[in-house]
This record gives structure tokens, C-alpha cells and sequence, in this order.
């Protein structure tokens, strides 16, 4: 009878408890996107505005042949905002 009973015990099944896995951002770019944001800094703008950008200052080439320092990545649609010296 012992026997019967953990015969049965052994082969009933067991209910498997599984841990979903921890949520993760959306994208890797949201990530990044959000790492840029806490380095952000504020520049002059040469319209005379300030504007917030996360990315590096650069210096680039203009239509006239000089260069220009431009600040990258602003807040808003601005992907390039030159900057006033």
C-alpha cells in the first residue's frame, strides 16, 4: 500500500512555478536616449536662444568655406543648432 501511494505521488504532476523575467526598456535606444538626458547642457544659440542638448559640440564646415562650432542632438526636432561665439 506504502508502495501504491508513492508511486502515485512520484508520477502526479507537479505544477512548474515560473518567474516571469524582469521588464526590460522598450528599445536600446530609449536607454541611450535616456543616458544622453541626464548629460545634457544648456548653449547660446545664435539666434540668441537658449537650447538644451545632450550631444557633443562640434565643429563643421559651412556653405562659405569657414567652420562653425554647433552644438548636437537639442531638445526638439533640432539635430544641428550652430552656436553663437
Amino acid at each position: 500500500m506504502k508502495t501504491l501511494s508513492l508511486l502515485l505521488l512520484a508520477t502526479a504532476a507537479i505544477p512548474h512555478l515560473s518567474i516571469p523575467p524582469a521588464h526590460l526598456e522598450s528599445t536600446p535606444s530609449a536607454q541611450q536616449a535616456q543616458i544622453q538626458r541626464n548629460k545634457g547642457k544648456w548653449y547660446l544659440a545664435r539666434s540668441g536662444h537658449a537650447v538644451y542638448c545632450y550631444g557633443p559640440v562640434m565643429t563643421v564646415s559651412d556653405t562659405n568655406g569657414g567652420v562653425e562650432r554647433v552644438a548636437t542632438f537639442c531638445r526638439g526636432d533640432k539635430l544641428l543648432v550652430p552656436l553663437k561665439d
